[in-house]
Order: C-alpha cells, then structure tokens, then sequence
C-alpha cells in the first residue's frame, strides 16, 4: 500500500506544522466505489420514475414519424416530401424508433433500476415475514390508540386476535409482564412488490414482441386458385420485428373454400369462413370465425373482416378474352365498394405479334349490393348481394404501371390522367348489372360475370403476448392489496399491579384506527364501552387513561 509522506506548511508564529493528507485510494477500491454510488443511484425508485418519463419521451417520435417496422411505404413517401430532412432523420433512428440504440438504452436501464429496486425490497420483505411482532413499547400511552382496562382473559385475547387475522407472539419478562403484540397487513407490501413486478413483465413482453413478432395482412378470396402461402409478397400488408426475416417465417398455406356473413339491420352481425389450411403436406379444414383464430404452431390467423370480389371479362377488339377477380373496398356500412379492373396486356394484335401502343385499358368502379333502380341514388343501403350493379367509367392509354412504381389497386392512376396519357372513354359513369356488359368504342366489352365474397386475413406471431397479459394480471390483482389493505400492530400488556393496557399503531395513513382498535377491545374485554367521540376543546382520547 502506498503511503503519504506528511506534509508542511508555515505556521503564522513562524514555525512549520505538519498537514497529514488523506491515504490515496487504490485504483480497485476507486472503481468499487464508483460503481457502488452509482448502482445505488440507478436502482433508486427516483430514477426509476425518470427513466419511466424519458420512455414515455423517447417514444414521442414513434408516433411522429412513419416506421419502416409497421409501413415502409410511408417512410418513402415521407423521404420523396421531405429529401433533405429525411436522411438526417433516419440518422437519428427516427424511422425506426423502437430498435434504435438510444431507445433500447432508456428501455434496458429501465428494466434494471425496476430489478434493482424489487430485491432489496424483496429480501426485506420475506425477512419481515419471518420475523416475530415487535414488542410494546415501555409507555404505550405515547401510541395514537391507547386504553386501560380494568381485566381481560388472555384465552379469550389470543382468540379475539386470531378471529382478526393477526400474527402473534406472547412474551413474558422477569417481572411478570405478559404482553401478546400482533400484527397484519403483510399483504400490502406484497402486492406493492407484485405490482412493480408486473411492470417489468410487461416490459419484457413488449420488448419480445417488438424484436421477435410479425404480422402479415391478406384479403382472400374464394376458390382454390386465390389460396396463399405465408411468404411476405403474398401479403397486402406486413409488418417484421427487428430480428425476424423472411425465412424464418413458417411455412404453411391457407384456402377460402366458403364466406357466409350474416346482416341484420343495415350490418354485419357474424362472419364464418371454412377454409383448408396445409402444413408439411397434411391438410387439415377449419371454421375460421371472430375471436376463434386458427392456430398453427403458435402462429395465429384471424378473421377481422369481409368484402365482395367482382368477376369481371373483358374482351378485346381482337377477340381476347381476360377474366379478373378484383376485391373491392368498402366506403360504408352498406359495403357500397370502389375498385378497379385494369387490363395492361390487352389489345394484343395476332398479326404482329405485339400490344397496340396506347391501348391499355383500365376501369375505375364502384359496386353496390342491393341497388334501388327507382330511386336516382347510386349508393344502396343493403350490404346484402340482392341487386348488385357496377358503376364503370373507362379509359384507354398508358396506365402506367410499367414504371416500376407502387400503386393502389383500388383505383386507376390519377397521375396518368391528369397528364393525358390516359383518354377518359365516358362522360359519366354506366351501370350494368350481373350478366350485363359494357361496350367500347372500338367495339371491346367489359362483362360483370358476378360478385364473391372474400375475408380479410391477419397472420400474426406474437411471443410477447402470454407474457403481456400476465404481467396485466399480475398487475390487477397487486393493485387491490396495494390499495386495500393497510399495515397495523396491536398491542396488550398485563401489568404486575393487576392493570391491562391496549395499544395500536399504523403503519400506513389510515383513518379507521381508533374503530377497528375499539372493536378488537370489545372482542378482548365484554364490559370495555369505547368513549363518547371527543370535541375541539376536548384532549386526544388516546393521551388519556
């Protein structure tokens, strides 16, 4: 070890008086020290409820800005508006909040200081368990409740005290004292411990959740030749964790072999789909309805919704017949549904072997269920297939689909429109029902063949979901000990002169003392009459005996 020589300095007489210097720490005993104060900062309950708010901050961005975990599609859009903002955003994780590093600090050093926090507390607790009821204090009289009574039977005391669900212990000292002390309300601190508990399960269950599920959205049609499989370019919509990628994903496929959905009123009152579902080859049915999802290998498949399919022809001024089944979206209750049918490939000339340049054809559509002819309005207000009709209006020209970009399916390009490349071929919209077809100018028709039903699938994997709603359970069943139960002690002592004392205590702010004490002492002492309630100008009746 290395010592200090003493140092010196002048003394005001004149002289030189020693300084001794402190004994310089070794660089091991440093590092213990620091680390030491700063675990003990860190899993303080006050850091602990500001990295709770530096979450709650952190995850203000997540909600600001697109994530490319839930729609990538938004975030390219967010970076053809924003071209110079977007890149130093992204540097800064704003895309993608949720697995980035600075969010992932906040929410480990969370989970830590919660941990930190729980075992100290812990191991009080259980010690506190075990441990006897304190003794009476020598003058009980200090104590917020306090009487004399002139006898009690410490049979009867002890069987007072266990109907009251008290832990307790009798001493007696070497002067004849007996003193019974009891005590409950133990439960308190234990649901306080179960509820920051349920807090890290929680958040561990959202963190497995976030780094380890995914999602998929699919809009299936019937019949076999619409069924899919679990791979992400099948999906209309999807959605990865931070450590999942496309072959981890299970391999499975599922088929819409029948829809039925019942109305009543104007909507929807139950959805039911049969389908045929194919794992490792076996193939396997089942009836598919809300809040009964199919569950494969801890994959689950919900149904969370329902739409029509149009069947549509169109045949060419060549002869060449396409046949489409094109979902479409519903804009109302009534299922009153806009889509399109686009026909890129048409128009091919047998002669020269190639599409006719600008002669694309494509269909913005609206189909109504029930349709009122009697009536100039369009849209029905039946969602059932009574009367369904096809709103069409047709264009000819480039539908632009050959640039690679994205584009709703749903309706024709607007773009294209707007710049002439696509010929608007009728004024206003024209209605044909099933069976009925619209012809062209150059002599083409578009055949409404009929209208499916189709159910919107979601695939979802979530691992942190057991694990979220039992930190949930935890969490409700903690809270009602935790505010319920309130920690108290009681007190009696048979004194050498023949005298008998009750004395209580709590532990927590808790109002009701004085009765529940007051009960206790009637139970112990038949004859005891608790005093008449005291005035302003009256003394505590716990000061007096």
């Amino acid at each position: 070890m290395t010592t200090s020589e003493p140092a010196t300095r002048e003394s005001p007489s004149g002289g030189e008086t020693a300084v001794r210097r402190s004994p310089r720490k070794s660089p091991l005993k440093a590092t213990r020290s620091f680390g030491r104060r700063w675990w003990h900062q860190l899993t303080s309950m006050r850091t602990a409820l500001l990295l709770l708010l530096a979450l709650a901050l952190a995850a203000i961005p997540g909600s600001t800005f697109p994530q490319r975990s839930i729609s990538p599609p938004d975030v390219d859009a967010y970076y053809a508006d924003h071209p110079s903002l977007a890149p130093f955003l992204d540097r800064l994780w704003a895309f993608d909040v949720y697995t980035s590093p600075w969010f992932s600090a906040i929410y480990l050093l969370l989970m830590i200081s919660l941990i930190g926090c729980i075992i100290p507390r812990l191991g009080v607790h259980l010690k506190a368990l075990r441990a006897a009821p304190p003794d009476a204090p020598r003058r009980m009289e200090i104590l917020p409740y306090h009487r004399r009574l002139d006898g009690a039977n410490e049979t009867r005391a002890r069987a007072a005290l266990k109907q009251h669900r008290f832990r307790t212990v009798r001493r007696e000292s070497d002067d004849g004292t007996v003193t019974l002390a009891a005590e409950k309300g133990y439960l308190r601190e234990s649901g306080n411990l179960l509820f920051h508990t349920s807090i890290i399960f929680i958040l561990i269950g959202v963190a497995a959740g976030s780094l380890f599920s995914w999602y998929g959205n699919r809009i299936l049609s019937e019949g076999e030749d619409q069924a899919f499989c679990n791979n992400l370019q099948q999906y209309d919509e999807y959605g990865l964790g931070a450590y999942v990628s496309e072959t981890s994903l299970p391999r499975f496929c599922v088929q819409l072999d029948d829809f039925d959905a019942e109305f009543s009123g104007g909507g929807p009152t139950d959805f039911d789909a049969d389908v045929t579902y194919t794992v490792d080859g076996t193939e396997d049915t089942y009836d598919l309805r809300v809040n009964h999802p199919l569950n494969i290998d801890g994959t689950n498949v919900f149904l969370i919704g329902h739409g029509y399919t149009a069947v549509a022809t169109y045949t060419d001024r060549y002869g060449n017949a396409q046949t489409v089944h094109q979902p479409f979206l519903s804009m109302d209750a009534a299922l009153n549904s806009e889509g399109a049918f686009k026909f890129p490939d048409a128009n091919f000339n047998p002669e020269t072997g190639e599409v006719d340049a600008d002669a694309e054809v494509g269909f913005d559509a609206v189909l109504v269920p029930t349709y009122d002819d009697s009536t100039a309005m369009l849209l029905g207000s039946d969602p059932e297939l009574n009367n369904p009709v096809l709103a069409l209006t047709a264009y000819r020209g480039d539908l632009g689909m050959g640039d690679g970009l994205p584009e709703s399916v749903y309706s024709v390009n607007a773009d294209q429109i707007a710049s002439g490349d696509l010929e608007v071929l009728n004024d206003e919209a024209e209605v044909i029902g099933v069976g009925d077809s619209m012809e062209l100018d150059d002599g083409s028709t578009l055949t409404f063949d009929g209208v499916e039903q189709y159910a919107v699938l979601q695939v979802r994997y979530d691992p942190g979901g057991p694990i979220v709603l039992a930190g949930a359970v935890i969490l409700i069943g903690a809270l009602l000990p935790t505010l319920t139960v309130r920690r108290r002690r009681y007190w009696i002592r048979w004194n050498p002169d023949g005298t008998v004392e009750t004395a209580g205590l709590n532990r927590n702010d808790y109002d009701g003392l004085e009765e529940e004490c007051d009960g206790i002492t009637a139970d112990i002492a038949p004859d005891y009459r608790p005093p008449e309630p005291r005035t302003d100008s009256e003394e505590p009746i716990g000061s007096t005996s």
